[in-house]
């Protein structure tokens, strides 16, 4: 069955289109933005090369391995990593953040000497009038400081990013000055922060089509990247991520679980889930729902259970309808259907099912379909019995509820 009979998407029909997602990439933080949240744990270095690995499954196209100039344990971490991607061709290509400074800088040109791999030197900088007025700094300081880390990374012969901290905040002629100069000096990309979660998805896409529009201006489009990287202080990081793919970023941040400083950054799960149901790319994302879940673990982080898609009630009904029509849909032999019925995201495409409960909002076709995934028949006598211990709780009947109620039968 062709999917446009039964489904109207009003998402693609109508006055405002769907964006074109394609050719988007994803830039994983979770190793460096990310765990430097407060509240989470530096994994272990056996814990961060199976992150990658899954990474690399996932077909996220670069991650930042750490930020070398912390000290020697973020250097042998980051160069662990590097010979990680480099040993088993693994297809995603490593980052290191750095201030724009020698001291950040060259340990990185000196893991990529070590490996031989070339690694992306994320140099950022402060650039909004408000953290300028604090550090006492001016726009020729911050130029000084640009064009000499941006040259000592492309001289080294390395992809280099240029990083303006807060840019949301800041103003377009600073802008445009430490952008021209960075792109003088070598930069490939420019990478646009919403470093305080200040902005909002018309700031995100205005701040975007400008930087696009000044790189036309420069004549430099066709060769320089343009990233998007946010956090999610007022709720908007997803949606400021598609906001910044509309007005012409090519590669969106983000972290495992949106973790990282105060509450986090863009979920980059959510962001390739969406990549993905947008059309943006036909890549295997069964992976991902191990890669969030090997996170959690990592920097020990309790997954709340209404996070999307990878939370544990994402695909979860207690509810009677719902689980009726799921239930309807697998019996006619369609696991498509079933997937969408009561459902937004298809739980298969992210390593995922749908899940039928029992609960105080249940019908019988709840019970009957739990023994039967589980082994057992459905005697009218059991289904009863379990249908009113449902009824009498307050909240959903675990298996062994369920199994208790079975074994209490004569």
């Amino acid at each position: 069955m062709d999917p446009k009979e039964i489904i109207h998407d009003w998402n693609t029909e109508g006055a405002r289109a769907s964006i074109d997602v394609a050719g988007v990439s994803v830039h994983d933080e979770t190793l460096r933005d990310g765990i430097q949240c407060p509240s989470a744990h530096d994994p272990t270095i056996e814990d961060k090369v199976e992150i990658v690995r899954l990474m690399a499954r996932c077909g996220i196209g670069s991650v930042s391995v750490g930020l070398p100039g912390a000290g020697p344990r973020a250097v042998a971490d980051s160069q662990r990593l590097v010979e990680l991607i480099r040993d088993e061709k693994l297809p995603i290509r490593p980052g290191c953040a750095a201030r724009t400074h020698a001291n950040d800088i060259r340990p990185i040109i000196e893991i990529s000497e070590r490996t031989g791999v070339p690694v992306e030197v994320m140099a950022f900088i402060g650039s909004s009038p408000i953290r300028m007025y604090t550090e006492s700094w001016g726009e020729d300081r911050l130029e000084e400081l640009t064009r000499s880390a941006i040259r000592l990374s492309a001289q080294a012969g390395l992809p280099t990013s240029y990083v303006t901290e807060d840019t949301v905040r800041s103003r377009p002629q600073t802008l445009r000055r430490l952008f021209t100069a960075a792109i003088e000096e070598g930069a490939s990309r420019l990478v646009l922060c919403d470093t305080v979660g200040h902005s909002t998805p018309n700031g995100v896409y205005n701040l975007v089509s400008w930087t696009r529009e000044l790189l036309v201006e420069l004549g430099v489009a066709d060769r320089i990247g343009l990233d998007w990287h946010g956090h999610n202080d007022r709720g908007l990081a997803l949606i400021n991520s598609i906001a910044a793919v509309e007005g012409g970023a090519d590669r969106i941040h983000g972290t495992v679980l949106g973790i990282g400083e105060r509450v986090g950054n863009t979920s980059i799960d959510q962001v390739m889930v969406n990549l993905r149901l947008m059309g943006g790319t036909d890549q295997d994302l069964t992976p991902l729902a191990e890669l969030v879940q090997l996170v959690a673990r990592a920097v020990r982080w309790e997954i709340p259970v209404n996070y999307p898609v990878f939370g544990a009630d994402a695909f979860r009904t207690g509810t009677g309808v719902h689980a009726a029509a799921v239930i309807k849909a697998e019996r006619k032999g369609d696991t498509w259907l079933a997937d969408r019925i009561y459902s937004g995201v298809p739980a298969a495409w992210f390593g995922r099912e749908q899940e039928i409960t029992v609960g105080h909002q249940s019908g019988e076709s709840n019970i009957r379909y739990w023994l039967y995934k589980h082994g057992y028949e459905a005697e009218d006598a059991v289904v009863k019995a379990i249908f009113a211990r449902a009824k009498s709780q307050s909240a959903m009947l675990s298996d062994a509820d369920i199994e208790a109620v079975i074994r209490a039968r004569p």
